[in-house]
């Protein structure tokens, strides 16, 4: 698969992640957090905000690999 190919697809799987994320990390905060109380709180908030970022290294790692070299005879 050619990088400009998997650029399109990782585009496409990060923001459907974060889309997915933003939406699961809303209804465990409406749910949860009032629960967590006044220290736990802005924790569950700076956990939350950093979590989806290793999801999105891996795809941005894949996206940038450089093409595989074909040899031409």
């Amino acid at each position: 698969m050619r990088q400009r190919t998997r650029k399109l697809i990782g585009t496409l799987l990060l923001l459907a992640w974060v889309t997915f994320y933003a939406l699961i990390v809303m209804a465990i905060t409406h749910n949860a957090v009032r629960r967590f109380g006044p220290i736990g709180e802005p924790v569950f908030y700076a956990v939350a905000g950093f979590a989806w970022i290793p999801v999105a290294m891996l795809v941005i790692w894949w996206m940038t690999r450089p093409d595989p070299e074909e040899d031409e005879a």
